[in-house]
């Protein structure tokens, strides 16, 4: 069968950068990012992260080819801020949101166990 194996979907192999950034020659405070090992999930809310910053101009994420497992994000900001600010800054407020997400969920989780 020609498919990959099921685990290079999610293994980094070895020497293979998790993000690596590539600043766009044609456009000042533009540039891309490439996430290995990722899919449309991380894609989609890193992209609506980034559009929640008022620096962030444009912000977009594609997939390069459906048995390519990365995805391709592309970031152009303000003069006020940069693309790697941008995408620190997203990665950051994800975080936390996520975390109050998990705290939320097992106090949730929880109550509900202590009920029965």
């Amino acid at each position: 069968m020609n498919a990959p194996d099921r685990y290079e979907r999610f293994v980094v192999p070895e020497g293979v950068k998790k993000v690596s950034y590539e600043r766009d020659t044609k456009i000042i405070n533009a540039a891309s990012f490439t996430i290995e090992r990722e899919d449309h999930t991380i894609g989609n809310i890193l992209r609506m992260q980034l559009h929640r910053d008022p620096n962030v101009l444009f912000a977009g994420y594609k997939l390069p080819h459906p048995l390519q497992y990365k995805i391709l994000v592309r970031i152009h900001t303000t003069s006020q801020s940069s693309p790697t600010q941008a995408y620190n800054q997203s990665i950051n407020d994800l975080d936390k949101e996520l975390d109050c997400l998990k705290s939320a969920f097992e106090a949730e989780v929880a109550r509900f166990t202590s009920d029965y």
